[in-house]
């Protein structure tokens, strides 16, 4: 934290050994609990750590502490660094503890599925994997695929909010823009609604009585006919069976008088 002295125990165990400020100021310079500075002063905490002078690490100076050791309610005040220090550039993906590894496959499903916009070489600055493990997860080939739950990875601890929202702005800045007027809008209900809209639906004339489609006109003359078709043959099939009925019972009659003879 930018508030907080390099190394704060050891910084407030030089201030208990030698300065006379108070537990109070003591551990709000150094963001501790009074009763942990208290622990400090009796040795029951802090044993084994050796004192930092925060005046020659230049995080105070000599005339802050006369002032604070003079008014009990005075608040030490961090001095700024003289030294600005560049920024340096990661290079390669992130470094990721080996703690946290185990959820990277989570946060990239997380990231997949609510951030699809965001490339590949994004997700791998974010959450510091490889591309073959994002192809896998999107492709629910990963050997884990089953076990996957989305979680955010910013909750895990795998970026910050700040890094998150500022590669998805990137990403919606890098995407295609939507050509002005091709944009598809809902017509009010009064227009799709109205005679003339119903009209071009259904390709008629609201004013003209509906045409059914061609319809077959029923011919009653051929209809009898083929009736009457059908009553003949069926006629026809029932002689056929009586005159072989009637042949089987002459040729059964004469077996009869050959066996009496």
């Amino acid at each position: 934290m930018a508030n907080t002295p390099l190394m704060p125990k050891a910084t407030a165990v030089w201030l208990v050994d030698n300065t006379a400020l108070s537990f109070t100021q003591i551990a709000s310079f150094c963001k501790l609990h009074p009763l942990e500075v208290k622990a400090i002063a009796d040795g029951e905490a802090a044993q084994g750590i050796k004192g930092l002078d925060p005046i020659l690490t230049g995080q105070l100076t000599r005339e802050e502490v006369e002032k604070a050791q003079k008014d009990p309610n005075y608040q030490l005040k961090l001095q700024g660094s003289k030294v600005v220090v560049p920024e340096t550039k990661r290079k390669g993906p992130r470094y990721t503890p080996v703690s946290r590894r185990q959820d990277r496959p989570n946060a990239i499903l997380w990231l997949v599925r609510n951030h699809p916009e965001l490339k590949d070489a994004q997700i791998m600055r974010l959450v510091g994997t490889t591309k073959p493990t994002i192809a896998a997860i999107r492709d629910r080939t990963h050997w884990n695929s089953a076990n996957l739950t989305p979680s955010d990875p910013v909750t895990l601890g795998l970026c910050s909010q700040l890094e998150l929202d500022m590669e998805v702005e990137k990403a919606a800045k890098n995407a295609p823009q939507p050509i002005p007027g091709a944009e598809e809008t809902l017509i009010p209900v009064e227009e799709s609604t109205s005679e003339d809209a119903i009209a071009a639906a259904f390709s008629f004339d609201p004013n003209q009585p509906v045409k059914r489609d061609e319809e077959e006109e029923i011919d009653a003359d051929a209809v009898f006919a083929n009736l009457g078709s059908l009553n003949t043959s069926d006629a026809g099939d029932a002689d056929n069976e009586e005159e072989t009925a009637s042949v089987e019972d002459v040729f059964g009659e004469a077996a009869s008088d050959d066996d009496t003879k």
